[in-house]
């Protein structure tokens, strides 16, 4: 069966007819008078309607086979296409079912595209449990939160872009208590700054709000973590450490523990616990589109998957993230990881957010240089600024930062020599990911840094 509307008519559904004999019914969604098909056409008003024919149910059960080709952000290079399995999507549907809670009498909201792995996997999970949905065309904090308020929205997925917009929308309009009727947010793609969940307590303060790090190539979510929990009696629950955020630390940030069905282990040397963080289990892709392991390869349960991200996981079991291998930047013969010092510049009050990279230096080979956004009514006070200093507001300079880096035990060759003003919002993908190589190119274009012109 094939669903479309009216916006997808230009691909010529009719030449699908011979090419595919396994296609039987095709569903258009609009209510056009006459359906143009060689096939059996339906619309959804006639969907809707109670059918006395008989249909012989003949499906197929193949639970190692291809499902869907979901494609990467792209955040490190092309995007690929990433082939799952029906296994995959079922076990993934699982986990967020006994991990987030959803059940038949959710009302979700489908805030991520149904192209992105989060929001398909979220999407199954909720149809798998019985819950409503309601689908946006895309993502917009205005029509997000009207549809919300109308349909009583119990559940939806954020990245932290979309949370921001939604807090911010709702402070333009002086609203201090959003809707009472979401229960359930799973946050993905990147972890909420501290300021984000204090403000989505207070927008949404009966709504159980939890972190999942995963990645396409693993079906979506590989851990989770409860960031706040209105039955606890301590405002943000942390199973990592005893402390009210994201339990950022100089070793890494905490993303919780593995789902039932992964299994997660630290591929690195005899001397360190930490090194490349490795996944395996039915939850692991079947292949790229394009570079499919041949069928006399071991099978996808056997082979671990390289996730490309450095951590190590404490006694407790809880798996921590120290940065991306490939984002890692090489300064004076030591390894530096981009998001362990932005996790302690995410801690100054005056910055709002902050992008770590690394530029050729004949020296040190890379020198880190911290991008940065202020907070309302903090200034840059250093000489290549050109704004005047208010001695009524707040100010930093690159000093003061360093400085800050050093009272937060951030080591020496990990502290950023220069800092850049940075006055629009970071570049990021569809789905709310940092696209950091458009920071670095950005900043490789300029031979001065000047943090006025950014």
């Amino acid at each position: 069966m094939l669903v479309h509307d009216a916006t997808c008519n230009f691909w010529k559904f009719e030449s699908y007819d011979d090419s595919v004999p396994s296609l039987r019914w095709k569903v258009l969604m609009d209510n056009p008078s006459v359906v143009n098909s060689t096939k059996i056409g339906l619309t959804t008003k006639q969907l809707k309607r109670s059918f006395k024919r008989h249909l012989v149910a003949d499906c197929l059960w193949a639970p190692q086979e291809a499902a869907i080709i979901c494609f990467t952000s792209g955040t490190t290079g092309r995007p690929k296409g990433v082939t799952i399995s029906h296994s995959a999507l079922v076990v993934q549907s699982l986990a967020k079912i006994a991990i987030v809670g959803y059940g038949e009498d959710d009302v979700y909201l489908h805030t991520a595209p149904l192209c992105h792995i989060g929001g398909i996997s979220s999407a199954l999970a909720m149809l798998m449990a019985g819950g409503c949905h309601i689908l946006l065309p895309k993502f917009e904090a205005k029509l997000a939160i009207e549809s919300i308020e109308q349909h009583n929205v119990t559940s939806f997925i954020t990245v932290p872009a979309m949370m921001s917009d939604v807090i911010s929308f709702y402070r333009t309009k002086h609203i201090s208590v959003g809707s009472k009727s979401v229960r359930k947010i799973l946050n993905g793609a990147g972890g909420l700054s501290s300021d984000l969940i204090k403000n989505a307590i207070e927008i949404f303060p009966r709504a159980k709000i939890l972190s999942a790090y995963g990645m396409t190539e693993a079906c979506s979510s590989l851990t989770f973590m409860t960031l706040y929990d209105p039955t606890k009696e301590s405002c943000v629950q942390n199973s990592c450490a005893n402390s009210s955020n994201l339990a950022h630390k100089p070793d890494g940030i905490c993303v919780g523990k593995p789902a039932p069905h992964i299994e997660i282990r630290i591929a690195g040397d005899d001397s360190s616990c930490i090194g490349r963080i490795l996944t395996r289990g039915p939850h692991v892709m079947l292949g790229y589109w394009g570079q499919m392991p041949s069928k006399n390869s071991s099978p996808t349960d056997e082979s671990w998957l390289d996730t490309g991200d450095i951590g190590h996981i404490d006694d407790c079991g809880n798996v921590w993230l120290i940065g991306r291998l490939k984002g890692r930047i090489k300064s004076g013969g030591e390894n530096v990881y981009p998001e362990e010092v932005e996790a302690v510049l995410s801690q100054h009050p005056g910055i709002s957010a902050s992008v770590v990279i690394g530029l050729p230096d004949s020296r040190l080979t890379e020198m880190v240089i911290a991008s940065i956004r202020l907070k309302d009514n903090w200034q840059w006070t250093d000489s290549s600024s050109d704004h005047p200093v208010n001695k009524k507001e707040h100010c930093l300079s690159s000093t003061l930062l360093q400085n800050f880096c050093r009272a937060k035990n951030l080591t020496g060759f990990k502290i950023p020599k220069n800092f850049v003003l940075w006055k629009n919002q970071f570049p990021v993908t569809t789905t709310g990911k940092l696209r950091r190589d458009q920071v670095r190119a950005e900043l490789m274009s300029y031979k001065q840094l000047q943090p006025s012109r950014l």
